[in-house]
C-alpha cells in the first residue's frame, strides 16, 4: 500500500532538517576550536649585519652609493682581470651580454656585429645602450659580478670598473674618475628612449 504524498514529503523534510542540524553543529565545533599559525620551516632569522649585506640598491639619483672612488684606468686592468673572459676584451665580444656599443642585430660602426648576434644572442642588447641610469651599473657589478665571485669586489674597485665601462661607451674621458658625486651626473643614452617610473627632476 502506497504511503500518502505528504507522508513522503513529510519524511523528507525531517531528514533534510536533521542533516542541516549535524553540519551546524559540525561547522560550529570547527570554529569553537583554537587557530593555531601553521609553520613552513624554511629559512632562518638574519642578523642586521645579514640584512645590510643584501640591502645594497643604489637609487637612480645616486642615493646608498658608498665612499670611494675608481678611475678608467684601474677599471681597464680590473676588467680584464674579471670580466673580459665572459664579455670579451671590448664588452662586445660575448658570449655574456653585451656592455659597449649599440642595440640591435646591425651596428653601422660595427660590420661584423651581426655574426656575433648569430653566434651569441644576448649581445643582441647592449648595456651601454639601453640601460638608463650609470647609477644602475654600480648597483648591478656591486651586487653580482664578477659571476664566478658575487660581492668579491671593494667599492673603489666596482666604481673603477664602472668607469671604463662608460669610457667603452664613449660617455667619459679616460681621465674620468667616479665616485659618488660623479657617477649620476653621468647622461646614459638609453634615458631618452625608456618608459620611466622613477620621477625625474628639471
Amino acid at each position: 500500500m502506497r504511503r500518502p504524498t505528504f507522508v513522503r514529503v513529510g519524511a523528507l523534510c525531517l531528514a533534510t532538517t536533521a542533516l542541516s542540524a549535524v553540519l551546524a553543529l559540525t561547522v560550529g565545533a570547527v570554529r569553537a576550536q583554537p587557530v593555531t599559525q601553521a609553520m613552513v620551516g624554511l629559512g632562518q632569522p638574519l642578523e642586521r649585519a645579514q640584512i645590510e649585506r643584501y640591502a645594497i640598491t643604489i637609487f637612480p639619483d645616486g642615493r646608498k652609493l658608498p665612499p670611494g672612488q675608481g678611475n678608467v684606468a684601474q677599471g681597464a686592468a680590473l676588467y680584464q682581470a674579471q670580466c673580459a673572459a665572459c664579455h670579451g676584451a671590448k664588452g662586445i665580444e660575448g658570449p655574456a651580454a653585451g656592455l659597449a656599443g649599440t642595440d640591435g642585430f646591425m651596428g653601422w660602426s660595427d660590420p661584423l656585429r651581426p655574426l656575433r648576434v648569430l653566434k651569441y644572442p644576448l649581445l643582441v642588447v647592449s648595456v651601454g645602450a639601453r640601460w638608463p641610469y650609470a647609477t644602475s651599473l654600480f648597483d648591478y657589478v656591486r651586487r653580482a659580478m664578477p659571476h664566478h665571485a658575487p660581492k668579491s669586489l671593494s667599492d673603489d674597485e666596482v666604481y673603477a670598473v664602472t668607469a671604463h665601462l662608460l669610457h667603452l661607451n664613449s660617455l667619459v674621458p679616460n681621465t674620468a674618475v667616479m665616485n659618488r658625486e660623479t657617477l649620476p651626473r653621468v647622461v646614459m643614452p638609453g634615458l631618452e628612449k625608456t618608459v620611466l617610473a622613477w620621477p625625474q627632476t628639471p
